[in-house]
This record gives C-alpha cells, structure tokens and sequence, in this order.
C-alpha cells in the first residue's frame, strides 16, 4: 500500500471513492438521508473538493504487482483542509444559501458545535490542521488503512508547520482511531439531545454512533523526512 498527497489528477478518482463509499455510509450523511451508495451530492462533493484544494489530503493506494498506474485502485484517504479564525462563521452564514435541507441539517450541527468554543484562542493558534473526511474503501476495511491515513496527516500537519490537528469526528469508529493516535475530547454533542424548536431529534443517528465528538491533538514541528509524493 502506497500513501500519497492527492494532486488535481487525482480529484475525479477521490470523488468516485467517496460516492461508493463515505457519501452513504457516513452516519449523519445517512440520518439525513442525503445521497445512495454510488451515487453523489453536489453541495458534498463541492465541499469535499474545496477540502482538496488546500493540498493536505492523503489517499492509500492499492499498488498490487504488476498493476498498471491507471489501474491502481484507491484504497482509503484523509482529507484535510486548513481552518482559519472566522471560517466557520463564515461558512454557517454561506451555508443558509444552500437549497438542500438534509445537506443544512449535517452543516449546521457541525459549524454551530464548532462555534461554540474557541480553538484559536484556547490553543493561541492563527490555523487548524482540520481532518475532515477519513474513508476506506469497503473491501479494503480491517487492514489499519484508516490508522496508517491519521498517522501520515500528523506527520504532513508537522512538516507544514501545524501546531494543532482537529476533527469533528461523527462516528464510533473514526472516534476511536482518532483517540488511538493522541486525539483527545474536547468538545461533544449526543444526537439525541440536538433537536429542534419542537423537540424532535434533527438527525436520528443509529446506534452505535451516539455523538458527535470534536477532538483535538497538539503537535510540534517536524524537519525530518520530506512531503509524501
């Protein structure tokens, strides 16, 4: 298995990874029912590419013997953005825009959680290493891919200069290899108890996935090895 930063002539292949498997089986993109297996969302697919372009993404690819580049198959990726004070703000406002309801129902947990702290003051950062999307490939699961994509991007974050990584982390499973590496609690919300002006539950997560946790790890530079290629 190879580990790599995803360049431009990977996005349309990260895309097609993400419909067949993040996109459905991610647990709130599945409460709110937002889009089937392999099939796409466009407001998600413009936020996973705005991730893209901030050049902090890594994919694990399946490079079997004798497989020809084009033939190699995406195994799993991490993608990360970069997260500035005021982004999030920013982004809850340009979210009202948005005619997809169930899209709004995920973003507006996700930024308002978010805003109810503040990570650059607390950590007295100006930029947040944001770990934003992690997946693997359905036939690829049970290998430590997930794992071995946390700790690549901690050490990409290091490399870039990053004193801080941070995760909204929606699911049991992300939540626990995020913690096996460091990550620690910082904030969390029960789907539960995230309702609405009525009382109902906004986004019925099933079990096991009970919260969403907001985790955070520090890091110090790193002038070891260079950049995955």
């Amino acid at each position: 298995m190879e580990y790599k930063l995803i360049g431009p002539e990977h996005y349309e292949q990260v895309i097609d990874h993400l419909r067949r498997n993040f996109f459905a089986d991610e647990p709130l993109n599945k409460a709110a029912g937002l889009c089937q297996k392999g099939f796409g969302n466009s407001e998600l697919e413009h936020h996973s590419l705005e991730t893209l372009h901030d050049k902090l993404s890594l994919m694990a690819v399946d490079r079997s013997e004798g497989a020809e580049q084009e033939e190699c198959k995406i195994a799993g990726v991490i993608l990360n953005g970069i997260l500035r004070p005021g982004d999030t703000a920013q982004a809850l406002q340009k979210l009202q825009a948005s005619s997809d309801l169930n899209f709004k129902k995920i973003f507006e947990l996700l930024y308002s959680h978010n805003l109810k702290v503040d990570l650059f003051g607390r950590f007295k950062v100006d930029r947040i290493f944001d770990v934003r999307i992690l997946s693997v490939d359905a036939s690829y699961r049970g290998q430590g891919i997930a794992k071995e994509l946390v700790r690549h991007a901690e050490s990409l974050a290091r490399k870039r200069g990053f004193r801080l990584l941070k995760a909204d982390a929606t699911g049991i499973f992300s939540q626990k290899i995020l913690r096996s590496h460091g990550f620690e609690l910082f904030a969390e919300q029960l789907y539960a108890k995230y309702t609405d002006a009525g009382g109902q539950v906004v986004l019925p997560v099933e079990a096991p996935h009970i919260k969403l946790q907001l985790l955070t790890k520090k890091v110090g530079h790193d002038d070891g090895d260079e950049d995955p290629q």
